[in-house]
């Protein structure tokens, strides 16, 4: 394909796309532009699949309205599964003796912990920050324990939750440090830290669909709102920030678009994948 300008534009010939804040409005709803746009991806061609920080049966919705046939990125990569929801093409849990050190690495900061395995969503406090809220948006309601002791053998994701953004950033960095080379840990929301397996994130999602369906990196276009989409955009040929993505997010990605509350992820498609790529909006 070439450009207006006579410059060779590699084709798009796969779309990644994250969920929250991109695919669906602050509300959680995906939009029908949104449903037609990734309809359209299809209808010429082009392949589209989703990662998130939600648990597999947390994306189960997008399945139907998106005809969804490629394996969905759970827990940022963790879990690579296929859509009918029981087929595991590929999962990666924390290496053992991590969880424990994370965890408290975490309540050092004084924030909430989740712990997420390949089967359930784990917490200690029922009325903690955001339970209601993710509860709501992934349709399954975590099982309170007193103590996290038993079910640290199959982690697929731990979380640290509080609303003071200053102090979940912070404590990205510490966990950072402390893990090292045994996580992954970066922020899906301000008020989420997301801890995986050190392969377990975007970029490393960008990797494995490409080697699984054997297309190119440079032939993939990514889409994310948040620091840990940063990882598959600096994987993927092209890259899309939404409008709502910090200055920081919107300046690593190579183009950007309105915000998920204005079609951002329909205009988008749009714009820059089904329409040939021009200038940087």
């Amino acid at each position: 394909m070439t450009s207006k300008n006579g410059q060779t534009v590699t084709p798009i010939r796969m779309v990644i796309a994250d969920v929250d804040g991109t695919l669906v409005t602050q509300e959680k709803v995906l939009t029908k532009r949104a449903a037609e746009a990734v309809l359209r991806l299809h209808d010429a061609g082009i392949e589209f699949s989703v990662t998130s920080g939600r648990p597999p049966r947390g994306m189960a919705m997008l399945i139907d309205p998106l005809k969804l046939t490629q394996p969905l990125a759970a827990f940022n990569g963790g879990v690579l599964i296929k859509p009918d929801l029981s087929t595991v093409v590929d999962q990666k849990f924390l290496p053992s003796g991590v969880p424990e050190k994370v965890i408290e690495a975490i309540e050092n900061h004084g924030l909430d912990v989740w712990v997420y395995t390949d089967t359930g969503w784990f917490i200690r406090d029922v009325n903690g920050p955001h339970v209601s809220r993710e509860q709501w948006t992934v349709k399954f309601a975590p099982t309170v324990v007193k103590t996290f002791a038993g079910l640290l053998g199959r982690v697929a994701k731990i979380v640290g939750v509080g609303d003071d953004h200053d102090r979940v950033a912070k404590c990205e960095k510490d966990v950072q440090q402390a893990g090292g080379a045994h996580i992954s840990a970066a922020r899906s929301q301000p008020y989420y830290l997301d801890v995986t397996h050190p392969q377990a994130n975007k970029g490393g999602v960008v990797l494995a669909i490409s080697k699984l369906l054997n297309i190119p990196t440079k032939e993939i276009a990514t889409i994310g709102d948040m620091p840990n989409d940063v990882l598959m955009f600096e994987k993927s040929g092209v890259s899309i920030a939404m409008g709502n993505a910090s200055s920081e997010v919107q300046a690593s990605a190579t183009y950007v678009t309105s915000t998920n509350e204005e079609e951002g992820f329909a205009n988008a498609i749009e714009r820059f994948v089904l329409t040939g790529r021009s200038a940087r909006a």
